[in-house]
């Protein structure tokens, strides 16, 4: 079988795989973190979010490339990181209750690893506080800013405060400033560096008035996908892009003006024919992402003009048409709309070199538990 780049995703053996599955093409994965050091001055500058790939092998490309830093949303995912010995991690969450007990198991189980965490709220910092200087650690922490997504984070005026706070308080130890901008996704790059730039001068503002009153110069993580190429503009801030690993059909639409290409999609097959124009696969809502509408849950590379109409646990119902030639068995590859959801539904990727589908690579942080 020969393939031209127009059907790159064609796999020769797919009559070895089960469907739906979930498929990765490690050379894409390499080209995009090629791509992602050269749109940054320094790759000390990158602190990649791991919770799109969940994954050692994805990890350790990045740790090759020379990538040291890392962002991670749960314990899983960063007991997987120290599993690969990446030498600094940051837990984008602010620890309390059970979840600060096993984060304190993770950082005394994995010495070689730099772990920190999230902290946005005067109480928290209190529980952490104890909990570290019981456990005698002292422990960097980032204080959570809130730039417009009102989801977590403390707004950058009450963000002094809170420092000089918990600058009174055993085990814990500053780091510098979180600010995710999520919320901000223009099509329009100009357009979207506007409002970034709008969101990101309170944070500016208020580093500038730490170094007013002589304290430590902090560390700044800033953004996401849709956000990185304009903070990447910015010297000395680190930034945390996630999705560029595997890419989805979301990010190709939102930022045209980023170069990364797919590198993972779902294969699903035709298996039943209920009417004259419609056709039914095996891709429910266990093996795609399914908090979008349905009409752009997933796009078909080979079949894009079917249209999603109904879906189930088990099952998607496309309209292909009337006098439309799908035949049972035939095989479809889709590009999620949202692949980070997409990639916690599978517990492994087979992976495609080639044209063949051989290994895989174990999602081993899909779970909430790891060891710890």
């Amino acid at each position: 079988m020969t393939t031209t780049n127009k059907d790159w995703f064609r796999i020769q053996n797919i009559d070895s795989i089960d469907s739906p599955a979930l498929v990765v093409y490690p050379a894409r994965v390499q080209e995009n973190i090629r791509l992602l050091l050269s749109m940054i001055d320094d790759v000390d500058r990158l602190r990649p979010h791991v919770k799109t790939h969940k994954n050692r092998e994805a990890t350790r490309l990045m740790l090759d490339a020379g990538i040291h830093r890392f962002k991670c949303a749960t314990i899983a995912e960063a007991e997987m990181l120290a599993l690969c010995n990446a030498p600094d991690v940051l837990l984008a969450y602010q620890p309390i209750g059970a979840k600060l007990q096993r984060f304190i198991a993770l950082v005394k189980k994995y010495p070689r690893t730099n772990f920190s965490c999230l902290l946005d709220h005067i109480d928290a910092a209190h529980q952490q506080s104890a909990a570290f200087h019981a456990a005698s650690l002292n422990v960097p922490f980032f204080i959570d800013l809130n730039i417009g997504q009102d989801r977590t984070g403390i707004i950058p005026s009450k963000a002094l405060a809170l420092y000089e706070a918990c600058s009174k308080l055993p085990g814990l130890q500053f780091a510098g400033f979180h600010a995710y901008d999520g919320h901000i996704r223009d099509k329009n790059i100009e357009a979207r560096r506007q409002l970034i730039d709008d969101a990101f001068k309170p944070v500016e503002e208020l580093t500038g008035t730490m170094r007013q009153k002589g304290y430590p110069v902090p560390d700044i993580i800033a953004g996401g996908s849709p956000s990185f190429p304009v903070h990447a503009q910015r010297k000395g801030v680190q930034c945390s892009p996630g999705t560029f690993v595997f890419w989805d059909k979301g990010y190709t639409d939102w930022c045209p003006e980023q170069p990364f290409q797919p590198a993972a999609l779902v294969i699903t097959r035709v298996i039943s024919l209920p009417d004259a124009s419609k056709v039914c696969l095996d891709l429910g809502h266990k093996s795609v992402a399914a908090e979008n509408e349905l009409a752009s849950r997933i796009h078909f590379l080979n079949a894009p003009n079917l249209k999603a109409v109904a879906q189930s646990e088990e099952h998607l119902v496309v309209e292909a048409g009337k006098g439309h030639s799908w035949k049972i068995g035939d095989v479809l590859y889709g590009l999620p709309l949202h692949i980070c959801p997409t990639i916690a539904l599978y517990e492994r990727t087979i992976t495609v070199n080639d044209g063949m589908a051989g290994g895989d690579w174990k999602i081993i942080a899909r779970d909430r538990t790891i060891s710890i």
